[in-house]
């Protein structure tokens, strides 16, 4: 049914004329904009009664306990016991530096990384020395780390490395600022170089079992059932004449017996320089 356009109740529009209107948004209510004040308001209150509640919790955490990571050369036991004073304590005023000075006191801890957690654990993360060789202190077993330090030997070590390499001579020590003692750097250099050149070997790693450092480019090694010091001197080129060694060793001792001479001279390029158990007379000249 159509309006009838000559009634004047009626208005008649035509569509493209509402089209062009604009659009009006509604205006919201002075009770919506309340409604939304007291929710934003709510929101606040809660987070800050929230931060409130959760800063007293953090003051009020104590230290529960501590969680301990790489310790093998290092009983749980032994650490937990420089430590345990330190339970029971704040742990957002925890004393981390002395905490970690503690740790340190052990001469196998090399470093120490502390981290406090929300529920109370405080976590020990050491790193220990590496052992690499063993040596002698006044007739005691000491065990000589990657960086020359001096460290008592204990079980641990045999289990862990139970074919410490011996080095003897070790007489220029020094002090370090850790309280322990410290081979010469030249010392701690040359003992590192032998290992290495001796790791990379085919034959000899298998035979030589002890280093002796001595000054004035006499430094010398011994080999397992030869009383013989074959001397290798302090200026490196340490994976050459241990080759020298496996030759001279496979051509020479193993025919003419482990006991037969006194000194091996491996220091002189393309020569052997050999000295007799028997007679130590005029040094011999063995060619490669």
């Amino acid at each position: 049914m159509k309006p009838d356009t000559d009634n004047p109740e009626y208005s008649v529009y035509r569509e493209e004329d509402v089209e062009s209107w604009p659009d009006v948004a509604p205006t919201p209510s002075a009770r919506g904009v309340l409604l939304l004040l007291f929710i934003v308001l709510v929101v606040v209150s809660l987070l800050a009664g929230l931060v409130s509640v959760a800063s007293r919790w953090k003051n009020d955490v104590i230290v529960r306990g501590f969680v301990l990571d790489g310790t093998s050369l290092v009983a749980d036991n032994e650490l937990l016991l420089r430590i345990i004073k330190f339970k029971g304590c704040n742990l957002l005023e925890l004393d981390t530096a002395g905490l970690k000075k503690q740790v340190m006191s052990i001469p196998y801890i090399r470093d120490a990384v502390i981290t406090r957690e929300l529920n109370g654990i405080v976590r020990i993360r050491v790193k220990e020395r590496e052992p690499v060789a063993l040596t002698f202190i006044d007739n005691k077993a000491t065990v000589i780390d990657r960086e020359g330090f001096l460290l008592p030997w204990r079980k641990q070590v045999s289990l862990k490395f139970p074919k410490l390499f011996t080095v003897g001579g070790a007489s220029r020590l020094k002090t370090a600022g850790n309280g322990l003692l410290q081979l010469d750097s030249r010392d701690t250099a040359l003992v590192l170089q032998f290992l290495q050149a001796l790791s990379e070997t085919d034959y000899a790693s298998m035979l030589v079992r002890e280093l002796h450092l001595e000054p004035d480019n006499t430094t010398w090694c011994m080999a397992v059932e030869s009383p013989a010091r074959f001397i290798v001197g302090n200026d490196g080129n340490f994976k050459e004449k241990l080759k020298k060694f496996e030759i001279f060793w496979q051509k020479v001792i193993s025919k003419k017996g482990f006991a037969f001479y006194d000194t091996v001279d491996l220091r002189f390029r393309e020569r052997i320089f050999t000295r007799d158990l028997v007679s130590p007379g005029v040094p011999q000249n063995v060619s490669r």
